[in-house]
């Protein structure tokens, strides 16, 4: 008797997508490197708004056939309104014959951390000869939950031990405070004359724009399709997938014996 084989479960980056073009452009890059880290792994793009395929979509393609499985796993940074509410939201509407888990979000972890920082090198960034005079403002998107503040401020103190112990400021690009010019300016009253700002966004949009165009000094890119942030979300992936129930193995039908016909001697 032979079980069938029980397909691995889709991983599905959900994102909260933007009209941007260039930023359904990067999330395309950061999956197709997912997908060569991982071979054979079915991974799926999912958007909460902006952009498609919509999240519901995607789950209901997986769906369609029955029996499917798959791990969501948030393109964000901290655990908000999105992760929170909008996610759990599509997936009461979702019906089918698939089964579901969520991921954690993205942040805070070591790997982002190195994202965050080989990005900042990336655009210029290096330690003065007086290392009174550095400060880095780490931008992200903001929310009004304290958990999703309290993630951001923690990757911050991770960005600064990274960095040697240079301070780095968490500021908000909407629904929370400092904003970015706020940050420089506490840094600038604090002595720092050399700030540069770190953008905790996956892809470019109007929050990481603006960001930036508040930085004083060097400002880094977007994560993007950095492949320490797509060797996070396979991270995620791994943790959450076994959360997953393995469906019950369908046994090969039984094969009928022939009958036995005496035989006169």
């Amino acid at each position: 008797m032979s079980a069938r084989t029980i397909p691995t479960p889709t991983l599905v980056a959900v994102a909260h997508g933007s009209p941007d073009p260039r930023a359904e452009r990067s999330i395309t890059a950061l999956l197709r490197l997912v997908r060569a880290l991982r071979p054979g792994l079915r991974v799926e793009a999912g958007y909460l708004e902006n952009n498609t395929p919509r999240l519901a979509d995607t789950l209901a393609g997986l769906g369609a056939g029955g029996g499917g499985r798959a791990v969501l796993v948030p393109l964000l940074f901290s655990r908000g309104y999105h992760v929170k509410h909008d996610i759990p939201g599509v997936l009461e509407r979702v019906r089918g014959g698939l089964t579901v888990t969520t991921a954690a979000c993205l942040g805070p972890h070591p790997l982002l951390v190195d994202a965050l920082h080989s990005r900042l090198v990336e655009a210029g960034y290096r330690r003065s000869a007086d290392p009174d005079a550095d400060g880095v403002v780490l931008a992200a998107a903001g929310s009004l939950d304290p958990e999703s503040a309290a993630g951001t401020e923690y990757t911050a103190h991770m960005l600064a031990d990274r960095l040697g112990g240079v301070p780095v400021r968490p500021a908000y690009a909407s629904a929370a405070r400092p904003t970015v010019a706020e940050a420089v300016a506490e840094l600038r009253r604090s002595g720092r004359s050399r700030i540069a700002v770190a953008s905790c966004f996956t892809a470019p949009g109007l929050f990481a724009t603006r960001c930036a165009e508040a930085a004083p000094g060097v400002a880094a890119a977007p994560l993007g399709a950095h492949p320490a942030l797509a060797r996070l979300l396979l991270h995620r992936y791994d943790q959450a997938r076994g959360a997953i129930p393995e469906p019950a193995p369908t046994p090969a039908p039984a094969t009928r014996r022939p009958a036995l016909v005496a035989s006169e001697g």
